[in-house]
């Protein structure tokens, strides 16, 4: 049932009584019809009153109604608009079709710089950097992707009022009202992030150039073992590229193996990865590259942690150390040498002097039994047996720290002819010469690079069947850098090659041809070129080879070079200029001393002995003291238990700085064989020496 209003039932009630009352006044007569004609009125006009009365008190509370929903309203709205521009990041409410503005929020006038008057009149296209992609134009597919998807997000590269750029990201969310599609945007400034990314990636490309840069290998992989990344060297010694590496198992990429036993290594990677902790290879594991090369290898790996000290992967950092390994056993080989050369020092001393006295004796009996040539023959035969053992001592003396060369400036021509001449005599290989025009000095001893030379022929003539060729060439080499078996980066030096066209040398003996002891021929000692290579090292010079087998051999002499070279004084003819002289000799072999006495006496001369340095002295100033002033002192350089010739030699100069010495000395310490004027001493004979030898030292002295 239809429900009314009061309202609307007063008004119909009227409506009804109304016409009531009016037939009844119209049908009436008398006071009853007056009386109704009377009451109709007032009852219409009272209804009246009171439907008006109810209609303006309905219209007063739809007014009031209507005002609190206005004023509900304006509270939402003002609510709505701190909201939106409560946030600290711009946004804006944008018509697609064309990018302009229909809301902005204050943070994007604050942002970008603009009034609130301006906002009405922008578009995407006067916030965005302007230039291809960062216009509208670049932004139409992110803005129908948004449309199409009801959001998306990407960065873009946007400008403020000023000019100023910078990065935003733009989340972009799609709203419709009245029919109509509209996105909101929300802007996001990530300079400071995007200058971080750029940053890092300026810091990784930095990692990654000293990485690859590095001499080590550097290998690093993921929590798996599997490969992450391999920088160059790791390349070049694995034989793997970068991009081949990436993802493979760590085994595959980095293959170690025990060098001695051959038998596969557990990987240090995956030890890491067990334990946590810093890992290195044992001393002899070996690296098999890609190819199949295998080189000697020194390694440590680590873990890769992250900020919770979690291992998130490993680093490996290894290097090839066969120039290591190549080191150490030169450096062994040279403290073999060593050792032969304290044995050689031990023995030296006594054995120079045992000789001295047995070269002696036998020149002293020579003279005497030259009417018999059945005896001269015997001792002349004896004498040269004495002078190839005290060659052989000369030989084990170049090893002692005491075996220092004797140098002087010498011209190579002549002494490597003579040397090639004594050693091919009597045999059918030709040897050639190329010199140098004009060919550097050297300062070096003519003796003991006689000796190299004789040394490296010898074996040449062994490795050459019957007849064969030999060259030998000098030249001079300024530029140290250009050779490749130079050492040295600069510096003047003279190249001597000797090369020969034999069977050459097997690739098993080319590290141990210097070896002393090694030898390969049944009469060899061994000793030969490692001679060679000592006497080289002390001339301050280099000894390389070069051979292949059934190519022949050439060794290569590098010694410093000398410019102007010195003029060497010839020993001067002690007929005519050597005259009678009394001579004191220093020595603490008793045998030694009466020799020399005899010797002295065969060649005109009176001997003073004594025993060492004090006594030489005492007995020096003794003598000057008697007017009988002692013309030259043979100085033996070493005196055990006593007094020295070194020391003695600065005293007695300190008494007669005019006095003349002579150091005498098969092994010493000191160099002060090769440097004697250095220490005072006019002259310098070596143990075991001859009559002649002896005899132009004292003429030297006293011309």
């Amino acid at each position: 049932m239809k429900r009314f209003s009061l309202a609307t039932t007063y008004a119909l009630a009227g409506a009804c009584i109304v016409p009531v009352f009016g037939f009844l006044a119209l049908s009436g007569t008398g006071h009853r019809a007056d009386l109704y004609r009377y009451i109709a009125p007032l009852f219409v006009g009272t209804v009246c009153g009171f439907l008006l009365g109810r209609m303006r008190q309905r219209w007063l509370d739809k007014i009031s109604e209507l005002s609190s929903a206005h004023d509900q309203l304006h509270e939402q709205e003002e609510k709505y608009r701190q909201v939106y521009n409560a946030p600290g990041e711009p946004i804006i409410i944008f018509s697609p079709r064309d990018g302009s503005f229909i809301e902005a929020n204050r943070a994007l006038r604050e942002v970008y710089g603009y009034a609130p008057e301006e906002i009405s009149g922008l578009s995407i296209d006067m916030i965005s950097e302007g230039s291809p992609p960062w216009n509208r134009v670049g932004a139409m597919p992110l803005i129908n992707k948004a449309l199409e998807k009801g959001s998306h997000s990407f960065e873009w590269l946007s400008r403020k009022k000023n000019g100023e750029l910078f990065w935003a990201e733009i989340s972009l969310k799609r709203t419709r009202f009245k029919n109509q599609n509209f996105l909101t945007a929300t802007i996001r400034d990530i300079e400071a992030r995007k200058q971080a990314e750029e940053e890092l990636r300026n810091e990784k490309e930095r990692l990654s150039v000293t990485l690859r840069s590095i001499g080590d290998g550097v290998i690093t992989t993921d929590i798996n073992g599997r490969i992450v990344f391999l920088n160059k060297k790791a390349e070049e010694l694995t034989g793997w590229t970068n991009d081949e590496a990436v993802g493979a198992d760590s085994n595959n990429v980095f293959n170690i193996i025990n060098k001695k036993t051959g038998q596969q290594c557990m990987s240090p990677i995956h030890r890491v990865l067990e334990f946590g902790e810093v890992m290195s290879l044992d001393n002899h594991t070996a690296l098999i590259a890609k190819d199949g090369t295998v080189r000697p290898i020194a390694d440590s790996s680590a873990p890769i942690k992250n900020r919770k000290d979690k291992t998130v992967g490993t680093v490996l950092v290894f290097r090839d150390t066969t120039n290591e390994k190549l080191l150490e056993e030169e450096l062994f080989k040279i403290k073999k040498l060593e050792s032969i050369g304290v044995l050689a020092g031990g023995i030296a001393h006594d054995f120079n002097n045992i000789l001295s006295s047995i070269l002696g004796n036998i020149e002293l009996a020579g003279h005497r039994t030259e009417k018999d040539p059945k005896t001269a023959y015997l001792l002349q035969s004896a004498q040269q047996a004495t002078l190839r053992a005290a060659k052989l001592t000369d030989q084990l003396l170049t090893f002692a720290k005491g075996g220092d060369p004797v140098k002087e400036v010498l011209e190579l021509p002549e002494l490597i002819k003579s040397s090639a001449d004594f050693i091919l005599y009597d045999t059918s290989i030709t040897c050639r010469h190329s010199f140098s025009e004009p060919l550097w000095h050297v300062n070096a001893d003519s003796g003991q690079l006689s000796q190299v030379i004789q040394n490296i022929l010898l074996n040449a003539r062994h490795a050459l069947p019957g007849d064969g060729e030999i060259v030998i060439t000098c030249r001079n080499i300024d530029d140290a850098s250009s050779e490749p078996f130079l050492n040295a980066d600069t510096g003047e030096f003279v190249r001597i090659t000797i090369q020969d066209n034999g069977i050459g040398i097997p690739k098993e003996h080319m590290d141990k041809i210097f070896d002393p002891y090694f030898t390969t021929k049944q009469e060899g000692s061994g000793l030969g070129l490692a001679i060679c290579h000592s006497i080289i090292n002390k001339h301050d010079g280099y000894l390389a080879v070069d051979s292949s087998p059934g190519q022949g051999t050439a060794f290569s002499i590098y010694l410093p070079a000398v410019h102007p070279p010195e003029q060497k004084k010839p020993c001067p003819d002690p007929g005519p200029l050597c005259r009678s002289a009394r001579i004191m000799v220093m020595d603490d072999e008793e045998m030694l001393r009466s020799v020399l006495k005899s010797q002295l006496k065969a060649l005109g001369h009176e001997a003073i002995l004594v025993e060492n340095g004090d006594q030489a002295i005492a007995t020096y100033q003794e003598q000057q003291e008697k007017c009988q002033p002692i013309d030259a002192v043979i100085m033996d350089l070493t005196i055990p238990g006593g007094m020295g010739g070194q020391e003695a030699a600065r005293k007695l100069l300190q008494i007669d700085p005019k006095a003349k010495l002579i150091v005498a000395s098969g092994y010493s310490n000191d160099p002060v064989m090769a440097n004697f004027r250095n220490y005072g001493f006019q002259a310098a004979v070596t143990k075991p020496f001859d009559l002649k030898e002896l005899d132009c030292a004292i003429a030297t002295l006293l011309q």
